[in-house]
């Protein structure tokens, strides 16, 4: 079985063989350290589940609750949770070191249309064979994008020579603002 199927496993009513645990009840009631089959006995009465917490607690802590109403509401938790989270979606336009203006300014365009919708752009320029010698050449061209989209967005940094590429991150200028 592998490490991530043992953490999800949840140790629960038989399945405790520790002789003796500190039981809590799910409102709130504190049993204390009490034997292990008196505690599973309270829950069989009460109707509900044992299940163990903190397994490697000395004695172990565990509670009685309805277990399937509480992974009911773990599930909803994590799907609200996931709601909320925001999707960046990073588009990328590529430049050469030796481009046109008119190459230039038709990218820049699709990176300002980017922009506009709150992607993140993701400029780079591609170094081959001996450009690779003068970096500075690439970061020379991002130099001169920069100042054409630099109303829509914010540079996240300067730009960097990562392997063959040059990148510059920029960032939609209102979510900017927001940090």
């Amino acid at each position: 079985m592998s490490r991530q199927n043992k953490k999800d496993e949840v140790i629960m009513n038989e399945s405790i063989h520790a002789k003796e645990v500190r039981c809590m009840g799910d409102d709130g009631t504190n049993y204390g350290i009490i034997p292990t089959r008196d505690a599973q006995q309270t829950a069989d009465d009460l109707g509900l589940d044992l299940v163990l917490i903190a397994p490697d607690g000395k004695p172990p802590v565990a509670k009685i609750m309805d277990y399937g109403k509480f992974r009911y509401q773990q599930e909803k938790k994590k799907k609200e949770a996931k709601k909320k989270q925001k999707v960046i979606v990073v588009k990328e336009v590529k430049f050469s070191v030796k481009i046109a203006d008119n190459d230039i300014n038709y990218k820049v365009k699709h990176a300002i249309e980017f922009l506009e919708k709150g992607y993140h752009v993701k400029c780079r320029v591609f170094l081959k064979g001996r450009e690779m010698a003068h970096p500075e050449a690439g970061a020379a061209v991002l130099e001169r994008v920069w100042p054409m989209i630099e109303e829509y967005g914010a540079r996240e940094a300067e730009p960097k020579q990562e392997g063959r590429f040059v990148n510059m991150y920029v960032v939609p200028k209102n979510e900017h603002h927001k940090n």
